[in-house]
């Protein structure tokens, strides 16, 4: 009997609905064995009768989910090689072996074959020191000065704060052009392309005076900017043959460096608060304080009871432990923190969600945050994170950018309490409601950066288009807020 699946969506996803799965399948998942589970999945959904709505809904995004790994793992052996005798002429077996099973070089077993992840190489010389050392070496030449100096910024940002003693200061006006390129033919002509764009939120202080200026199409939605912590801006247009079918909007706001001057010693255990407790909490399937990380934490944290002093041990931790690299789409993961533990590498939204449980372990509340950097010559996205401490309440956190190499202890120590003022705030939250309701399971189930394309036929996925982000800084003048 044959039987055609029809995806079908009649609630929103927000986060990854992995389905708790028969032994047979989940076993073939978990070899690599993906088209027979998918095999095997489609069938069940086909002829069995005891699967409720949510275990369909689950199973089915499962079917979908091992379509999208194969998409980030692509590449075979022969082209790793390849790729990696660029800087290593004389590369080993033994050495690709010994970088496979420490983790380094990532790949998985896809229906019997070795697969690695399409940016496995580039990683390998963000991972492996010893690599990450002939890499520099191969390289080593004499560069342009980039357009912007990290360190002189936040030396900056310090200075305009202990001389006002405001703390937010150095205001910038900026205006972003965003576009959403959907691939010509990727949708039938004459029907509706749905598109969420992210739009910048009103963040007290920090980011303020946002303006929309233009949009095509001209009639767009804008998300509420109490109701949605992710916030978009929405249109719809009709696909035409032959063509793409393009989406921009462009909107200027005021971002805001912040810079707190945090005496450690005045820094007392956070009471938990009703308006606080979620953020000390277990978050699955991401945030679980499982048996591992609770070591983990023990051994990082010690006999500490500061929570200042807690956080410090654990960004410090972080940045001398996780280093930064690229991962493969978030939708596919089960539990990010885990797969950070185990790998002991992570992008910029892993490493905020790996701090995030570490904190949250130890009753230290810390919450998402992300959007783009628009530092000059260096734009993109980013995710970070703000975390709490009495007395001086919410305060910004980026452990990707971790530990400032300065003798300064407050230069130092910059981004465990400040922030650039190079940000576009778009998410105050993950996996959140987008606005109106999207029908078809997120491309992106944890950030919102890129956006959400989808039509009547289903959910539009990466692959099938394509972004861009042009910034400008304008010149403008603006009252510092108290």
């Amino acid at each position: 009997m044959r039987c055609k699946l029809i995806f079908i969506f009649v609630v929103l996803f927000v986060t990854q609905a992995f389905a708790q799965l028969p032994e047979k399948i989940q076993y073939m998942i978990d070899i690599g064995d993906y088209s027979s589970a998918q095999q095997e999945m489609k069938a069940k959904l086909c002829e069995s009768k005891e699967l409720d709505y949510a275990q369909r809904r689950a199973m089915m995004f499962e079917i979908e989910r091992l379509d999208r790994i194969r998409l980030d793992f692509t590449k075979d052996r022969e082209q790793v090689i390849e790729e990696i005798q660029f800087y290593i002429p004389n590369v080993t077996k033994e050495s690709v072996e010994t970088w496979e099973a420490n983790r380094s070089l990532e790949y998985k077993i896809i229906d019997g074959e070795k697969k690695y992840f399409k940016n496995a190489v580039p990683n390998l010389f963000r991972i492996d020191k010893r690599a990450m050392l002939i890499k520099k070496k191969a390289e080593r030449r004499t560069d342009l000065a980039p357009l912007y100096d990290r360190m002189t910024d936040v030396k900056n940002i310090i200075n305009a704060s202990m001389a006002t003693q405001k703390r937010y200061v150095n205001p910038k006006r900026l205006e972003v052009t965003y576009r959403l390129i959907v691939d010509d033919d990727a949708v039938p002509p004459g029907h509706t392309i749905r598109s969420w764009l992210p739009y910048p939120r009103e963040v007290s202080n920090r980011q303020v005076e946002v303006e929309y200026v233009s949009s095509d199409p001209a009639r767009h939605i804008i998300a509420d900017n109490q109701d949605f912590l992710q916030r978009s801006i929405y249109f719809e247009k009709k696909a035409e043959k032959g063509r793409q079918t393009e989406f921009r909007v462009t909107f200027r706001y005021t971002s805001f460096a912040e810079h707190n001057h945090i005496d450690p010693e005045l820094v007392q255990v956070t009471a938990l608060r009703d308006d606080l407790k979620s953020y000390t909490t277990e978050r699955p399937p991401h945030i679980v304080f499982t048996p591992e990380l609770r070591q983990l934490s023990e051994r990082i944290v010690g006999t500490e009871k500061n929570p200042y002093r807690m956080a410090q041990r654990i960004f410090r931790w972080i940045d001398e432990n996780i280093p930064w690299a690229s991962a493969r789409e978030y939708s596919t993961f089960r539990n990010i923190s885990d797969y950070v533990y185990e790998n002991r590498h992570a992008d910029c939204g892993m490493q905020t969600i790996f701090f995030m449980t570490l904190c949250r372990m130890n009753n230290i509340p810390t919450r998402w945050q992300s959007g783009w950097t628009t530092e000059p010559g260096d734009e993109g996205m980013h995710d970070w994170g703000e975390i709490y401490f009495e007395p001086y309440g919410w305060v910004p956190v980026d452990v990707t950018y971790g530990l400032n190499n300065s003798k300064n202890e407050v230069e130092k120590w910059f981004f465990l309490g400040g922030m650039d003022g190079y940000r576009l705030i778009v998410n105050d939250d993950y996996s959140q409601k987008l606005y109106p309701e999207k029908i078809y399971p997120r491309s992106e189930t944890i950030d919102f950066q890129r956006g959400e394309v989808e039509w009547e036929g289903g959910n539009l996925y990466f692959n099938q288009w394509d972004y861009s982000f042009d910034v400008k800084e304008l010149t403008a003048e603006f009252p510092m807020p108290e």
